[in-house]
């Protein structure tokens, strides 16, 4: 059986385009172990499961902008085709057709990496309104599991967890301090 996809080898692909947390049809491919003419095949072969919201192509202009923003696309400066995005219910539709283990290894890794991003942003945007301290604290709690999800390492335990909020009238200032240990 192949290793699981973990967390952080899908969270470090999502990208922001047009306001849209999404996934280009490279990473896709490279997550799923297959080449991305596969990944554009399988959408080619049924377009009634991806409509524009779904997946959408990149310009030109959003090319140039991700090869210079993102490492990792450097190479798609090499190539004549303008990648295709997937938006988070592009993915889903992705999964619906793709039957390998490796696919639903990487499905699940996906809809998790989706669900915290998503979580977390609605705790960031929703601490600003809270004003008990009680709820605030829980909130803050959350977002540092989140935190602690999204850095977890199996080769080291946390050994300490400290949480501090600095609330002032300008600003809300969240730290969070966590203490590893080789287990």
């Amino acid at each position: 059986m192949s290793e699981l996809i973990k967390f952080e080898e899908v969270e470090k692909k999502v990208i922001t385009i047009r306001e849209q947390q999404v996934l280009l049809d490279r990473d896709v491919a490279e997550l799923y172990g297959v080449e991305t003419k596969d990944i554009n095949r399988a959408v080619k072969n049924n377009p009634e499961k991806f409509p524009e919201r779904y997946i959408f192509s990149l310009c030109e202009n959003e090319k140039s902008e991700v090869v210079k923003n993102f490492h990792h696309l450097s190479m798609l400066k090499f190539s004549h085709a303008l990648p295709t995005a997937f938006t988070e219910k592009g993915l889903y539709m992705l999964a619906t057709i793709l039957k390998s283990p490796i696919a639903t290894q990487t499905t699940l890794a996906i809809v998790e990496t989706f669900t915290k991003i998503r979580e977390f942003a609605r705790i960031m945007t929703e601490l600003p309104n809270v004003k008990e301290e009680s709820e605030q604290k829980e909130l803050i709690i959350k977002s540092g599991n989140i935190f602690a999800d999204i850095l977890e390492d199996n080769i080291m335990e946390i050994t300490d967890d400290e949480i501090t909020l600095e609330l002032n009238l300008a600003a809300i200032k969240l730290k969070r301090k966590i203490k590893r240990k080789k287990k």
